[in-house]
């Protein structure tokens, strides 16, 4: 007897991918932030995502990150301080 193997397709590279980051705090309140890449037009771009606690509000940022590669891209995010970051979620209230 032989076994079928059931393949699941490979993912789109051009689909957004999330990653879920350190929160920040703002108004005494734990702001979650996810980054979301993709691959589009030869580079990697990104933007950030600020749920707040409550779950109602989810503000998003524009493609603010561009990379060459995801090595290029995550590093313009890792320079970000917490500062950086809550200032961009401020701008978006």
């Amino acid at each position: 007897m032989t076994a079928h193997t059931q393949r699941t397709p490979a993912p789109d590279p051009r689909d957004p991918i999330s990653y879920q980051l350190s929160p920040i705090r703002f108004e005494h309140q734990s702001i979650q932030v996810r980054l979301s890449v993709r691959w589009a037009d030869g580079a990697w771009r990104g933007h950030l995502a600020f749920l707040e606690a409550t779950g109602v509000a989810e503000r998003e940022t524009a493609e603010i990150f561009r990379g060459d590669s995801a090595q290029d891209l995550w590093q313009s995010v890792s320079d970000l301080r917490e500062h950086h970051v809550r200032d961009l979620y401020r701008s978006l209230i």
